[in-house]
């Protein structure tokens, strides 16, 4: 299970969050997207904790909380959608 966690602070970094999610649990991974053009963090990022339990109470306790003068959006992530418009990978080619 995923956390994605939304309107954070452009200045926040890894070890924040690690910092802040820690109190919760032990913290396996976080991803925090980077925008291609200017390097910048995007203002979201994904967390995994070690249980489901420790996920919970992280939710629980920080959605719409304060954080870096910013109101915190946290939830469960959700899978990622298909984004190819139905048409999937196939391309489409005339036999002649």
């Amino acid at each position: 299970m995923t956390i994605y966690v939304g309107n954070l602070s452009y200045d926040v970094t890894e070890a924040d969050l690690s910092s802040v999610f820690a109190e919760y649990g032990s913290v396996k991974q976080i991803k925090m997207p980077v925008d291609r053009e200017t390097g910048r963090v995007r203002g979201f990022a994904f967390i995994d904790m070690a249980t489901e339990a420790e996920e919970t109470a992280a939710i629980e306790d920080l959605d719409g909380a304060e954080w870096m003068e910013r109101t915190l959006k946290v939830n469960k992530a959700r899978p990622r959608e298909d984004r190819s418009g139905g048409r999937g990978n196939k391309r489409n080619f005339s036999r002649r």
